[in-house]
């Protein structure tokens, strides 16, 4: 009797209908608010009571739904294995090094196709409003990562990983992940992130080092964004363009290792067994 090789929810056409509908929940409302909005002068768009039921309603929604489609236990969704926080410190240094990499790919992605200025001044704005450095500190390393976290390396990949390969599983998350950003500007970094996050689910089992991980690397942007002036008067920033990446793939590579190595899981010893029994 043929038995369908997909049959864990989500599959890969189930995680992208999941996360359209988590988008079309938070344009159902706002669409109608920025119309009103800019037909009679009002600022409802931007009400801090909208913005709050919003966020929480519709991610509420989105976990409970894909968790009742997933019929599984809730730390089988969102692990909370142990993990060698030492991870972190390497995991920073990753992500550092791979951003000096990645801007080599945005030269490329903004070659063929231009960032609009609406694009432009949403990064340079990002402290305008909101109540300043604080407001975007929530937003971008706190809100965004637990949210986006829960959604990708919880729900959606531990569907993934019952259906697929692991390399595919991690693939094909990070890939959506980037995809729903909707933008190419920022494609090739938040596929990266994705695939780094998505192969720290695998390696760890821990939702908890996903999410630092994720507030890490948004927390480098908003840094990055801040002080980019004096960034680009450092002396790393001074050498050649050769040495940066040089450097920057040696800081990834050794990054990845030490990663490898704090992240191996302990085989259990046949005593260890029988004292676990």
């Amino acid at each position: 009797m043929n038995q369908e090789k997909n049959k864990y929810y989500p599959t890969f056409l189930q995680a992208v209908h999941l996360v359209v509908l988590y988008i079309f929940i938070q344009t159902v409302i706002d669409f109608p608010l920025a119309v009103i909005d800019y037909y009679y002068g009002t600022d409802y768009l931007y009400l801090p009571i909208k913005k709050v039921v919003l966020g929480v309603g519709s991610v509420l929604f989105i976990l409970y739904y894909g968790y009742r489609k997933s019929k599984s236990r809730i730390l089988e969704i969102f692990p909370l294995r142990f993990f060698n926080p030492l991870i972190l410190i390497f995991v920073a240094t990753f992500i550092i090094g791979a951003h000096v990499l990645i801007s080599e790919a945005n030269l490329y992605v903004e070659k063929y196709i231009p960032p609009p200025t609406w694009f432009v001044q949403l990064f340079n704005n990002i402290f305008e409003s909101d109540y300043g450095w604080l407001g975007a500190f929530a937003k971008v390393v706190v809100i965004a990562p637990v949210i986006e976290e829960l959604i990708f390396r919880g729900v959606i990949i531990r569907g993934f990983m019952r259906n697929y390969p692991k390399f595919l599983a991690v693939f094909l998350s990070a890939l959506l992940f980037a995809l729903f950003h909707l933008n190419p500007w920022q494609f090739p970094a938040t596929f990266v992130l994705g695939l780094l996050l998505g192969w720290l689910m695998v390696r760890t089992h821990n939702i908890i080092l996903c999410i630092i991980t994720h507030a890490i690397n948004n927390f480098v942007v908003l840094l990055t964004v801040a002080y980019w002036e004096d960034i680009q008067q450092s002396a790393f920033a001074l050498m050649e363009r050769e040495k940066q990446l040089s450097t920057a793939a040696l800081v990834v590579a050794f990054s990845v290792v030490v990663i490898i190595l704090l992240s191996f899981k302990r085989v259990k010893k046949p005593a260890d067994k029988n004292l676990n029994s």
